[in-house]
């Protein structure tokens, strides 16, 4: 490669990188609170439309209360969030807040997508609904930009 394409300087890409983790960390975490919010939309869709036991799935007390959850899980998340692109915008998101947001809401996404999956019953495990890839997506989220392991273990280094 012509030394014109070396972007920084010659062996600084992994310090380039490690300058980047909390964006990305920021970036994972727009995507969990996007997936929180539309699998709630997916699961009060399906409850308002689906029967058992003679009425609608949402009129059952229990999918309501499950819903509610992780709607509010949800709202939290999204404020979380907002905070953490304010902070970035400003130049101000630290290496241990990016931690927290990863952690926080790749955990809230795989939480709110399982539990929305429950209200489909089978059908959610099944190809034919958008839950199902947005479930086998979630798992992923705590793996990449750092393991949730490790974001605990930065989060933990500044207490």
């Amino acid at each position: 490669m012509p030394a014109a394409n070396l972007l920084g300087s010659e062996g600084g890409g992994f310090f380039q990188m490690m300058q980047q983790l909390p964006q990305e960390r920021l970036v994972i975490g727009v995507g969990a609170v996007s997936a929180m919010q539309r699998a709630v939309e997916l699961a009060v869709a399906y409850a308002k439309e689906r029967t058992a036991f003679g009425k609608t799935v949402f009129a059952h007390q229990n999918t309501r209360m499950v819903l509610a959850d992780c709607a509010t899980r949800t709202r939290a998340s999204r404020i979380f969030l907002d905070d953490c692109i304010t902070r970035h915008a400003r130049g101000e998101l630290d290496v241990p807040t990016a931690a927290m947001a990863k952690l926080w809401l790749t955990e809230g996404q795989c939480e709110v997508v399982d539990k929305c999956l429950q209200i489909f019953g089978g059908y959610g495990y099944t190809t034919e609904y958008p839950i199902a890839k947005m479930y086998a997506d979630a798992r992923v989220q705590k793996i990449y930009g750092g393991t949730n392991e490790i974001m605990k273990e930065l989060i933990a280094r500044v207490l």
